[in-house]
């Protein structure tokens, strides 16, 4: 559990499990380093070190490092957190709250038989994080279908609903590196000589977990694609119908607008000194639209 400096001055190593680091000072993280006999990373190191070099294992100690997806009221944020098992203590260190680190202390508090050393309580941080990550897929996947609904509805779609699915689609993509940086911790801890036989099939297990839900994001990934190419067409169609009644609005008023200029003119016409002149010329107008919306019809372009 979390620790002071204080405390790890009176505690033995056979007595500790976890060390949890929450913003830790430089003191505190100096107490830790001596108490467990070796470096710990700070936040610094963790983020410059590349993807493929997130985990390395020496003689006595393992270092891990893994991003924790922070949802947000329109997208995601990652943190990083470090660990680092020695002799069998892990130790975890973060910069920001978590909620599966506080359910997780508050199982260990009540049911401390559960937890035999540090690597049970990073199988349980793992765990907990994959089934809040499964959740954050389970509501992604709700949302997609609202989203879907309403494009089968053909309500509200516009250029803001378009800009709704790509915020959705890049709230996807980082829930599914999240969970893909899982998958890489998992196998390299299962290939370490230092992870306990019996905790072996468990890290299976959940690797198989994170398998799915991997296909579950490519899934959602999928059908955001499939709509974000409807509402697309959707729009196109939308315009199209605008344009092809401007079109139509413009060729019906030619015939009349032609008329209209050749009276128009300051030039002796026929039926210009006649009485019922402007009657007769408003039938030629009206029988020359008439004759244009046949002929669309019959066309079959209306």
């Amino acid at each position: 559990m979390s620790q002071s400096e204080a405390d790890l001055l009176k505690i033995r190593r056979e007595d500790v499990i976890w060390i949890d680091l929450f913003g830790p000072t430089g003191e505190e993280k100096r107490a830790t380093e001596d108490f467990l006999g070796t470096m710990i990373q700070n936040r610094a190191q963790a983020e410059e070190i590349e993807s493929s070099s997130r985990f390395t294992e020496t003689e006595k100690a393992i270092f891990a490092n893994t991003n924790f997806l922070m949802p947000g009221p329109d997208e995601y944020t990652m943190e990083t957190v470090s660990f680092t098992i020695v002799d069998n203590i892990l130790t975890t260190l973060r910069d920001f709250p978590l909620r599966s680190f506080t359910e997780l202390q508050r199982k260990m508090m009540a049911m401390p038989r559960l937890f035999h050393n540090g690597f049970w309580v990073f199988l349980s941080i793992l765990d907990q994080r994959v089934d809040l990550d499964a959740d954050m897929i389970e509501l992604m996947s709700k949302e997609i279908s609202q989203y879907s609904k309403r494009v089968n509805q053909q309500e509200d779609i516009n250029e803001e609903f378009l800009l709704d699915i790509n915020q959705l689609q890049e709230n996807t993509m980082f829930v599914r590196e999240n969970i893909v940086d899982k998958q890489r911790l998992i196998t390299n801890i299962i290939k370490s000589d230092k992870l306990p036989q019996e905790l072996e099939p468990r890290f299976n297990v959940l690797q198989q977990d994170i398998a799915s839900l991997i296909s579950h994001t490519n899934f959602g990934f999928e059908r955001l694609e499939y709509l974000q190419d409807t509402v697309v067409g959707l729009i196109n169609l939308e315009q199209n119908h605008i344009m092809k009644i401007f079109t139509l609005v413009s060729l019906l008023l030619m015939p009349p607008t032609l008329v209209a200029s050749f009276y128009g003119m300051n030039v002796s016409l026929p039926l210009m000194n006649s009485r019922w002149a402007w009657v007769i010329i408003l039938a030629v107008m009206l029988l020359s639209i008439v004759g244009v919306v046949f002929i669309f019809k019959k066309r079959k372009m209306l």
